[in-house]
């Protein structure tokens, strides 16, 4: 996989229909995703050597996704803003360039708006997974 401009990764939150739409959450300069699995540490007095020893596939799996941006698409911008409101799980997409697609339930835990006198009004969201979720390489 060669460099990928940053601005190619995308968020996009769906709209609940059937077939479901997802719409990018358009404005966002900034996008993340992390990946996350707790381990589950099984080390006991006959350790080898005290090494630690874990239990495969036991732990928590969780992912976050977080964005930050400026106000572009008044629509998009109510949805986001409704689903923070509701505390809603809606289901959402990570589009990474040339690797593939998460996708699955998020709840936005974070929503914050800032802005200057002198510049533009800015947000940041930041998204929890809400269960299992599907990757779909490219």
């Amino acid at each position: 996989m060669t460099a990928q401009k940053g601005k190619a990764l995308l968020l996009k939150l769906g709209d609940g229909g059937a077939p479901e739409t997802f719409t990018t959450i358009a404005g966002l300069r900034a996008k993340s995703l992390s990946l996350n699995a707790e381990t589950v540490d099984i080390t006991h007095a006959e350790s080898s050597n005290a090494w630690r020893e874990l239990l495969a596939g036991a732990g928590v799996k969780t992912a976050s996704v977080s964005g930050t941006g400026v106000f572009k698409d008044e629509t998009v911008d109510g949805d986001v803003r409704s689903a923070f409101f509701a505390q809603s799980l809606d289901n959402w997409q990570v589009i990474i360039p040339d690797f593939g697609t998460i996708e699955g339930l998020f709840q936005i835990t974070t929503l914050d708006y800032a802005g200057e006198y002198n510049a533009e009004a800015t947000y940041t969201l930041a998204l929890e997974s809400a269960g299992e979720l599907t990757f779909t390489a490219i």
